[in-house]
């Protein structure tokens, strides 16, 4: 891993969510922007849909992501809005360019498919 940001999961290398907004707003600064939209938040589920639009307004690229409350990982349950809104933005920001390891996931994604396993 030659970024200290990235992670290593199962002998793969991602970027976590965090890291490639930093690099996004590290490029792009405020020209660019990042929106999230609340989809659909009840007690079973939370769906959020993230925009990244261009210095005109333009949508350039989006993300949806989606949670289950009860397929969570305990303790995580209470923020399903969070986890889910920040890989919606992961998922956005891989349409726009900035992958994960080569991979669509975000590396809380790939963590919690693990540990669902």
């Amino acid at each position: 891993m030659s970024d200290p940001r990235a992670v290593s999961i199962h002998g793969k290398t991602y970027m976590p969510v965090s890291a490639r907004v930093e690099d996004f707003r590290n490029e792009h600064g405020t020209n660019f922007g990042m929106t999230t939209e609340i989809v659909e938040n009840t007690e079973n589920r939370v769906v959020i849909k993230a925009s990244i639009t261009d210095a005109n307004g333009l949508v350039v690229a989006t993300g949806h992501a989606e949670e289950f409350r009860k397929a969570m990982s305990k303790g995580f349950s209470t923020s399903a809005l969070e986890v889910c809104e920040t890989s919606a933005i992961g998922r956005a920001l891989a349409n726009f360019g900035y992958l994960t390891g080569g991979e669509y996931a975000s590396a809380d994604e790939v963590a919690n498919a693990i540990g669902a396993k």
